[in-house]
This record gives C-alpha cells, structure tokens and sequence, in this order.
C-alpha cells in the first residue's frame, strides 16, 4: 500500500474536522445551493476573486483581518456587543465563511439576498463603544473600514501562504470585484485597486486604537482559543501566520510585538499550517473544484 493510500484517512478526518468547523453541519446541502445552482453570476472560476477565496490561506488572512479590523473601537464595540464571538465563535465563523462563499461563488440572485439578510440584521446592531460613542452597524463608514481590512487581509494572505501569488494587474482586479457585493451591502466607492484600498486604510489610521474589547478579542483569538488543547498547536500555527502579515504598527497597538527568534518564525509556521489545511480539504469532496451549473 503506497504512503498516500495511509495517509487517506488521516486526510479526510483533518478535511471533515475543517469543513464543519468553517462551514458547519449542513455544508453540503449549502454547498449544492452555491454551486448547483443555475443562473448568473459576478464572477467566473478564472477571476481572481475566485482564487483568493477558495484558498487555504484565507484561514490565516481571517486572523488577520479580525485583528485588524478589531482596532476601530466602533467596529470592535459592535463585534463585542452583539456578534457573539465568545459564547458562539464558530457560529459566528460559519455565518461569515457563508456569506463569503455566497457572495463569490453564487448566483446574482442568491448572493444579493444574502446581502439583504446581512443588511437586516446590521440595521439591529447599535450602541455605544467603551468611551460612550455611538456606532451603528450600518454605517457607511465603519461598513468601509471592516471591508478594507477585511479584503487587505485575504490577499496579504494569499500572496504570502497561496500556491502562486498572482500578478499586480490580478491583485488589482481582486479588489476591484471585492467591491461589488461591498457596494451593495452599503460600502460608498469602494477601493478599485492595491492602491486606492493602501489609501483607504492609511485615512483610518487617526480613529484607530487598541481598546480594552481589541485586547480582549487579540487574547481570546490568539492565546485562549475555543479548542481542545490538542487541537490548539495547528491553530496557532495559522494564527502565528495571520499576526506575520499585520502592519508593524498594528501589532505594536495589540502588543503583539516578539523576540526576533520567534518574530522570524512566525511566516514559515503561517505557511506550514496553511499547507496542512490544503492538504487536508483535498481530502474531501470540494464543491469550488467542482463545475459550476449554468
């Protein structure tokens, strides 16, 4: 028996334990309505879009976007006081992996009503941050921060951690398409390109700030995670990999700084973890391989 032959139901159960961590128990049957569906889509398996989100790395780039994003203290107020990231973390992980995967891989019509359900939902989320300052869900603004940090995140990622990074032209085009469920879900002018998205984020920069919730949030995410302690050391391998892709100022807000030794560890560990996570998701039927109905 060849060694991949043993190593089949390792794979699998490494896949499996993946799958119904990001997508939940009832993967497959969401899986069919994303991509069995017939009818138009924005965008096509050759897009940049495309590859960036249906790439291992985004499980790092996810660390990093939380991270970052979790430094405007009205978003992060927002994220403390009504996602649930404590009491029901992977919930609110299935429901963002949803989203993503609806809004890059479904029909027009499915994926825009995924963006009206989300759209309800921010309209309920209001209330005050730590100092006492309004902030609402919806808000154009901070909708515009989260997604900047977000999209950032993701292709940081995947040009670190992904099989082949892709071209300059490519990464420009990735922003560009992030932008169209964006626009709907109520981001104003979204960025077009690696460097109007660089400009976004640096106007950002003065509202920014590492609030008691943001260090509470960097804690639970990266030293007390919701995982079994033998679950814990591939964790942090992907998340060793989400803090190596931060900003160096954004690390320093979240007191993330480390010895050189370890500092210059963490890319290798990012890439390893992010490797073991391909490898293990080949081992199960993937429905982004598979070909996308009318």
């Amino acid at each position: 028996m060849s060694l991949d032959n043993l190593l089949k139901p390792a794979q699998r159960a490494l896949g499996n334990a993946l799958r119904s961590r990001v997508a939940g128990s009832d993967a497959d049957e969401r899986g069919k309505q994303i991509w069995g569906t017939v009818g138009p889509r924005w965008f096509a398996d050759t897009d940049p879009i495309w590859k960036v989100h249906g790439d291992a790395s985004m499980f790092a780039g996810g660390v990093t976007a939380l991270l970052l994003q979790s430094l405007h203290p009205l978003a992060m107020a927002g994220v403390a006081g009504h996602s649930g990231y404590k009491s029901d973390p992977w919930g609110r992980l299935q429901r963002t992996s949803n989203y993503i995967a609806a809004t890059t891989y479904a029909t027009i019509e499915d994926a825009t009503a995924v963006i009206e359900r989300v759209k309800t939902a921010h309209a309920r989320v209001r209330g005050k941050d730590y100092r006492g300052r309004p902030y609402r869900a919806s808000d154009p603004h901070l909708l515009a921060w989260v997604h900047a940090a977000e999209i950032d995140s993701f292709l940081r990622a995947y040009q670190a951690y992904g099989p082949e990074p892709i071209s300059p032209e490519q990464a420009d085009e990735y922003v560009a398409q992030a932008g169209i469920p964006a626009r709907l879900l109520g981001v104003v002018d979204p960025p077009r390109s690696v460097a109007e998205l660089a400009e976004v984020l640096a106007s950002y920069r003065d509202e920014l700030e590492p609030s008691p919730p943001a260090i509470e949030a960097a804690t639970f995410l990266l030293r007390q995670p919701p995982l079994s302690w033998a679950a814990r050391p591939g964790y942090w391998t992907l998340a060793a990999g989400g803090v190596a892709l931060l900003p160096d100022w954004a690390r320093e807000a979240l007191e993330l700084d480390l010895p050189g030794p370890v500092d210059l560890a963490l890319g290798p560990l990012g890439s390893f973890g992010t490797a073991a996570v391909r490898w293990g998701l080949a081992g199960v039927e993937n429905r982004r391989s598979a070909p996308v109905a009318g």
